[in-house]
């Protein structure tokens, strides 16, 4: 060929005059194996200019190619767009280009192309599960789909992500009882059934959103104990769950790092038992939250109050008295009340709130001597603060 016989002689330094001409005049005619051969000797010589390679590629349909060619290109370090395009561009389009065309594209894993892009571009996690799960939905494959939908929202850890896939998830399941209802075309056993089955499906997910949407709020923070709360509001009326989710909640928050007040959830589990009648497991649970290692007194002190007055509720005077009795006693080793370093159980016999209550309900049940006693060491207590 002319241009391949011009091309021997000349330096290399002076073969882009060449090249330029020779492009455009593969590009000119409809012989698309021709041109390709004629780019793939170009890019060798100039790599920079890949990304034209692949926009023809693209043009002509040759996206298994294509993608290749992006493949390589997001592969090599030191390429550098000439469109100003990043990495995170380039890999964009890619995504996009494999996910939309699955049966064209059948020499790279799209599979593993988007998961890599999971692990790396966390920014765009709900973006590149719907290419993922568009991906399978283009091919054919639905259950496979529904795997990817349900994958992403038991893992995504944004509101913003987890909407857009969940969103996405529901548009697909209605669009298959939409499908199914179009292509019935007489009633029968087998295709009512499976309508029914989907229209089920499609109802359990849009209940399911909630609790879903509870679940990625307790992924960003494990320790919110507001987001607890509200997750066993939703089990309302379902006490085997209800138990299940307080009792993963305190064993999940940890009180040193807990937003809110982690006192609440146990006296909250306390007095859901103790509404269900179950008064021997509401004490089994505050004796239990008396020995936490709160970060503040009065919490710990909450506690004891609240197990009291649960024993007041039921008549129980003298065990709500020795309950008091124990909280105020003197501990083997005595510390400062706003002291960090001591355990709260330690720091509890200086608590204003517990002393208060204790001479309060001596005062209506016991003697006048013992209850004034009792003001006397809690003001002198008081003051030593």
């Amino acid at each position: 060929h002319p241009f391949d016989r011009a091309l021997r002689p000349l330096p290399l330094t002076q073969h882009k005059r060449v090249w330029a001409l020779y492009l455009k005049f593969a590009r000119q005619y409809n012989l698309p194996e021709t041109a390709i051969r004629v780019y793939r000797r170009y890019v060798k010589l100039c790599p920079e200019d890949s990304e034209e390679f692949v926009e023809y590629l693209s043009s002509i349909g040759r996206l298994d190619e294509a993608a290749v060619k992006m493949m390589e290109i997001l592969n090599n370090e030191e390429f550098v767009s000439k469109q100003g395009k990043s990495k995170h561009q380039l890999w964009q389009d890619l995504c996009h280009l494999v996910s939309k065309n699955p049966d064209k594209v059948t020499s790279v894993n799209v599979d593993a192309i988007l998961r890599g892009g999971l692990r790396r571009f966390t920014d765009m996690a709900g973006q590149l599960w719907c290419l993922l799960s568009d991906y399978y939905i283009r091919a054919g494959h639905f259950e496979k789909a529904r795997d990817v939908y349900e994958e992403a929202i038991q893992t995504l850890t944004t509101v913003r992500d987890f909407g857009q896939v969940f969103d996405a998830y529901a548009q697909f399941e209605e669009s298959m009882i939409n499908s199914k209802m179009e292509s019935i075309s007489e009633s029968s056993k087998d295709e009512d059934l499976d309508l029914e089955l989907r229209l089920a499906r499609f109802e359990v997910l849009m209940d399911r959103r909630p609790l879903l949407l509870s679940s990625v709020l307790l992924r960003q923070n494990p320790h919110n104990v507001h987001e607890w709360q509200k997750r066993v509001a939703l089990f309302e009326g379902k006490p085997r769950e209800v138990i299940n989710m307080y009792t993963e909640a305190i064993q999940t928050v940890d009180v040193q790092q807990a937003v809110g007040k982690p006192h609440a959830l146990w006296v909250a589990f306390a007095k859901f038992y103790e509404e269900n009648g179950q008064i021997a497991e509401a004490c089994v649970v505050f004796e239990k939250a008396t020995k936490v290692k709160f970060r503040n007194v009065e919490d710990l002190a909450t506690v004891w109050c609240e197990y009291a007055e649960m024993e007041l509720r039921h008549d129980n005077f003298s065990r709500a008295l020795q309950l008091l009795q124990r909280a105020t006693a003197m501990p083997a080793h005595r510390a400062e009340y706003y002291d960090k370093s001591v355990p709260v159980q330690n720091r509890l016999y200086k608590s204003l709130r517990v002393w208060s209550m204790y001479a309060d309900l001596e005062e209506s049940l016991g003697s006048f001597e013992v209850s004034d006693g009792l003001w006397w060491d809690s003001s002198v207590l008081g003051s030593k603060f």
